[in-house]
């Protein structure tokens, strides 16, 4: 009998993660609808509905057209009713934010990194920002299903652990024990290209697509494959690793050690090299220690120097596109991270790049975007990852 209530209990959060997702894609829908659409009974979703009604967290909303006979009552998600903490991990800062389940971020904090940290210190400064910033927005704590942490490098999605943090010099920070333990929360943990990636299919440029390739191009580079509505990890977790494709072999240096890698091209650590060679007439030689933020700004304000550094890497960026076109034949690329909001410069001759070099007319033309989610996009994706496993129905259970 115990295996039996234990086979209905699990069928019963599968069919309710499956009717939750039917209506955050299709909202507003009705309960007919989505029987329709999950080929459960109505009396199935009639109940399901009910308890997700009682819960809050779907509403009824307007009432939808009628061909004869009565008007259905419309369900939408109740988008307040829940919200996740993001935490994306970046080499020099933590940035966190509260969202709610439509991705509407309304409070953040940002913590800056100290240079040097072990596994301890390193565990030890996520938990007390988490837990300084439950504490500091209020009501909303009590509101808080679970924590998505976006980090660099190669991780572990299964078990939580960043594997490698190579930038950080980090190797086997089980990361999702100690903080579940800590803060008796969810914690789901994600490579940050791959939570971004994952942001862009809820929320952003990719909501249309059922497979493309997000690339987040920060202080590193990497990039998130979805294949058929699913992140793709590879075997070892090392899937979307483009930022050490080696473009020259003779190339500048990487933070990796290795030489000629795109990221050494086009990541906000090489524009801040690149930064530090500016020649006299430059605006950034009267900015000490100028990083990347520090040459868009200055290529905005007109010098020229600054503009053909953003310029040359877009030409990079283009390269990098022609190995990912040709290797993968994506419809679809999306371009995000902190150096994408250089955009007006990195567009044009990324895209000539790929249209001389791409094998045939057809992958020359593949659709690349930059994110519409911007410099949020990361922390949405670190977001996202606790609403999988609340609304997927392959998750239900885990949350």
């Amino acid at each position: 009998m115990a295996g039996q209530a234990g086979s209905f209990k699990l069928m019963k959060s599968l069919n309710r993660a499956l009717i939750l997702q039917t209506i955050r894609e299709s909202e507003p829908i009705s309960r007919s609808e989505i029987a329709k659409r999950t080929k459960l009974t109505p009396p199935t979703v009639t109940n399901i509905v009910n308890e997700l009604l009682e819960e809050e967290l779907v509403l009824e909303s307007k009432v939808g057209s009628s061909n004869g006979g009565r008007k259905p009552i419309m369900l939408t998600i109740h988008a307040d009713s829940r919200y996740t903490i993001g935490v994306d991990v970046g080499v020099k800062k933590i940035r966190l934010s509260l969202m709610n389940m439509n991705a509407r971020i309304d409070q953040t904090k940002r913590v800056e990194m100290p240079e040097r940290l072990t596994n301890d210190t390193f565990l030890s400064l996520l938990e007390t920002s988490i837990e300084d910033f439950l504490e500091e927005i209020g009501a909303y704590k009590d509101s808080v299903i679970g924590v998505g942490i976006a980090m660099h490098g190669i991780v572990d999605a299964t078990s939580g652990e960043s594997i490698h943090a190579p930038t950080l010099k980090l190797r086997h920070v089980p990361i999702k024990a100690s903080l579940e333990a800590a803060l008796s929360l969810p914690v789901f943990v994600e490579n940050d290209a791959k939570a971004m990636a994952l942001g862009e299919k809820w929320f952003g440029a990719g909501k249309d697509y059922s497979s493309f390739i997000s690339v987040n191009i920060g202080e590193g580079v990497g990039a998130g494959v979805v294949i058929r509505d699913k992140l793709w990890s590879g075997a070892t977790g090392l899937a979307g690793e483009i930022g050490h494709t080696v473009l020259h072999p003779d190339g500048p240096t990487c933070s990796c050690g290795r030489k000629g890698c795109l990221q050494a091209f086009v990541s906000g650590e090489a524009l801040r090299l690149q930064a530090a060679q500016a020649p006299e007439e430059s605006a950034l030689k009267k900015i000490k220690e100028a990083d990347g933020a520090a040459v868009y700004e200055a290529a905005k304000s007109g010098d020229d120097f600054s503009q053909r550094v953003l310029r040359e890497a877009g030409k990079y960026l283009g390269l990098g596109l022609v190995n990912i076109v040709h290797f993968m034949n994506p419809k679809l690329v999306i371009i995000g991270g902190g150096v994408a909001k250089a955009e007006e410069y990195l567009e044009a001759p990324m895209k000539q790049v790929l249209g001389e070099r791409a094998l045939t007319e057809d992958a020359g033309e593949t659709e690349v975007v930059f994110s519409p989610l911007g410099e949020k996009a990361a922390l949405i994706g670190a977001g996202t990852l606790v609403l999988s496993h609340l609304f997927h129905y392959e998750q239900a259970g885990k949350l």
